[in-house]
């Protein structure tokens, strides 16, 4: 790697050249500026990022030391509750106080919808994202198994009827009509400035007069109707000549929903970023996405087309005035966290840069752009969603981190917003004194059962062996987690400012218990919940038509609030007399999980994929899946459920069954011909094998490590 020598940094050619050549331009920033005020900030905030992690450490040994001590005895909550205090784990809460963030997108405040996560790695897939603001309910439904029976290719009448029939029943629900059904209705017209219904015999009106707002074409034969309903709109398209409009008795061609209201694109869990190349690739696309001129060359059903963003939508209201709603999601970048260092960059110690520095500098400096096109954000502002953060102090570090890129940017101060992804445990208990630090810029608090999981594996790794994964959703800790969440964040105010978000649904071929299940989300007082792709969210998003979350929010408010004591009780098991098949059984699918994530983000670079589960079942897998599953084979490991040959037997079984899933994939290599050799397997054996000593139980050092291996040997 060629590398500049530039106010004491050594820095990438490829990414000065980058950032000289393609962000600066076109801002107010001046190169030299830029690059000594970069040097300055980096090397104060490297000296606290290192301190943080060190500190880590420190607390987690005596947490482990603490188990140790008490191995074998009754566990007493209190004694444990002062203990954490004692060693300034658990901290003091003080007075209440009310979050004062302002500048805020209503997307972020007052919108309650969907959010879809991508890697930002992937252009098309960051499109696609930034496009998922509106998508087709007849499409979503067509294509998934919400409609029961076979999904064909092309138009199937049948099918469509059945779509027609489902969406007719969900129109009644959420916006009736006076005295009649959707399924009666022939004709749709406007007068008098209300929406008309005709069933051939009378003419109605909608329950609610006001969820109409506008339309495109005439009033007496619109094209399009636009209706709003707890703050998402539906447009509703008549065209008589359309394959689906032909056979409508009303006309009804299509009906486009508000989708993915927000996404973050992702830099950390669901990317494999390792050196300068991939992090220039990432900010790339970022930068595409902030000056709006992003394109991919797609090829679908044999045609060539070039995806761009889309362009804002047009209507007249119903008084004859123009309205224009976005046309794409507002994007939220999610910072990698304080853990990981890049070669990227190489400080005067000689040392690499902590990532997350980087990353707030870069990817603010590319959303200058926004600042005058506001093909984002409204409102100028600058969304980071910062993860795997251990506490309050590490919160306040990331709003010193933002202090200084404002100041080398020369921006207003609280002209970035920070979204705290509640998924750490130390987090979690001092979760109302981490909102606290930032008070002035806060927009997003999160739940998100994997890490969450694997941090409180790994910080009570000492206490015993843990139960079962499946059980942990069961579990006392985990439910009170979800709950202490939305009570934090509401009674800091965060109702109609900020977004209370809750986890991802994982399974993106099935939509119809996504959406049996997912209405949970805005129930529990979510007003965003996650998606894993355009359609999910298409669907998803009728959740919030059904529910209305500002008004869950004032109920819950009024509700018995969720006890610190039992986010504290520790998920180990009592009596693990479990028999040896089901501990293999365990074992197999936390190694199939692991190896069928690991072989693709080391051979090829996938930090996020669809990856069959040990039944097949296909999942949306990131980093987080590892950090659960390598955890939990390695506690087992530390306390004798099993054994490291039992263990290995299992690794290399499922390493064949991973193999055999990828068959088709021309680009896989096989693990399984010789396992000596395949970096793959070295690095999930390893992630299990020394998941004990891995910091706070993450993978990335391990997948980070193996990976510039695999790299250096192709």
């Amino acid at each position: 790697m060629s590398l500049i020598d530039k106010n004491g940094l050594k820095i990438s050619s490829e990414l000065f050249d980058f950032i000289n050549n393609e962000i600066i331009p076109g801002t107010t920033i001046k190169v030299d500026e830029f690059w000594h005020g970069f040097a300055e900030a980096v090397h104060i905030l490297a000296v606290t990022n290192k301190s943080l992690i060190e500190k880590r450490e420190n607390i987690q040994k005596k947490i482990d030391e603490w188990h140790k001590q008490h191995r074998g005895k009754e566990f007493d909550r209190e004694e444990y509750t002062k203990f954490l205090k004692s060693i300034s784990y658990l901290i003091e809460e003080k007075e209440d106080f009310k979050i004062e963030t302002i500048n805020v997108d209503r997307e972020i405040s007052s919108i309650a919808g969907p959010q879809l996560v991508v890697p930002v790695d992937n252009a098309r897939y960051a499109l696609n994202a930034a496009n998922a603001r509106w998508g087709s309910l007849y499409d979503a439904l067509y294509g998934t198994d919400v409609i029961p029976g076979e999904k064909v290719n092309g138009f199937n009448e049948e099918r469509a009827s059945k779509v027609i029939s489902y969406v007719r029943k969900l129109l009644d629900e959420i916006v009736p009509i006076d005295q009649i059904s959707w399924t009666e209705i022939v004709n749709i017209g406007i007068k008098n400035e209300d929406l008309v219904f005709s069933n051939g015999k009378e003419e109605k009106f909608l329950k609610n007069k006001d969820l109409f707002i506008g339309f495109n074409g005439k009033k007496e034969k619109p094209h399009s109707i636009l209706i709003k309903n707890n703050n998402l709109h539906i447009e509703i398209s008549i065209d008589p000549n359309d394959q689906v409009g032909k056979f409508d008795k009303a006309s009804i061609s299509d009906i486009v929903v508000e989708s993915a209201v927000s996404t973050i694109v992702d830099n950390e869990d669901s990317v494999a970023a390792v050196d300068a190349g991939d992090k220039v690739k990432c900010y790339r696309n970022w930068l595409g996405l902030m000056k709006g001129d992003l394109t991919a060359n797609v090829e679908k059903n044999g045609k060539k087309f070039i995806r761009k963003l889309n362009p804002d939508r047009n209507y007249i209201s119903r008084y004859g005035k123009k309205i224009t709603l976005h046309g794409r999601a507002l994007l939220l970048n999610r910072n990698v966290g304080h853990l990981m260092t890049n070669p990227a960059i190489l400080l005067k110690d000689g040392s690499e840069i902590p990532e997350g520095i980087m990353d707030a500098f870069i990817s603010t400096l590319c959303a200058l752009h926004d600042f005058k096109n506001k093909k984002n954000s409204r409102t100028g502002s600058v969304y980071i969603v910062k993860p795997k953060m251990h506490g309050p102090e590490e919160v306040l570090f990331t709003n010193t981190l933002f202090e200084k890129v404002e100041e080398v940017l020369k921006i207003k101060k609280y002209t970035i917003k920070v979204g705290i992804m509640d998924e750490e445990r130390r987090t979690t208990v001092n979760l109302k004194e981490c909102i606290r630090q930032v008070k002035n810029r806060i927009v997003f608090i999160n739940t998100g059962f994997l890490d969450r999981t694997g941090d409180e594996m790994h910080t009570s790794f000492e206490a015993g062996p843990m139960i079962f994964k499946g059980d942990m959703k069961k579990s006392i800790w985990l439910n009170t987690y979800e709950n202490w969440n939305v009570d934090v964040g509401l009674s800091c105010g965060f109702s109609g400012k900020a977004q209370i978000g809750k986890g991802m649904w994982a399974m993106p071929d099935q939509m119809a218990n996504m959406m049996d299940q997912k209405i949970g989300h805005p129930k529990s007082g979510a007003n965003c919940a996650w998606v894993p792709s355009p359609t999910a969210a298409t669907l998803h998003s009728m959740h919030y038509h059904k529910i209305n979350v500002f008004e869950e929010q004032n109920k819950i408010k009024s509700r018995s609030k969720a006890k610190l004591s039992d986010i504290l009780k520790i998920p180990t098991a009592d009596r693990p007399n479990w028999a040896i098949d089901d501990i293999n059984r365990e074992l197999e699918n936390n190694a199939q999980g692991i190896l069928g994530y690991v072989v693709r983000w080391i051979n090829q670079g996938v930090g996020c994929s669809k990856v069959p589960d040990i039944n097949n079942v296909g999942l949306m897998e990131d980093r987080a899946t590892l950090r659960i599953s390598s955890q939990h084979i390695a506690n087992w490991l530390h306390h004798g459920i099993c054994k490291e040959d039992q263990v290995m037997e299992v690794m290399k079984k499922m390493a064949k069954i991973v193999d055999e899933q990828n068959k088709n994939d021309p680009a896989y290599q096989k693990m399984s011909d010789n396992f000596d050799k395949s970096v793959a397997f070295s690095a999930a054996c390893d992630l299990v094998f020394k998941g004990r000593v891995q910091p706070s139980g993450y993978t990335e050092p391990l997948l980070h490590q193996k990976r510039l291996e695999k790299k250096a040997s192709n």
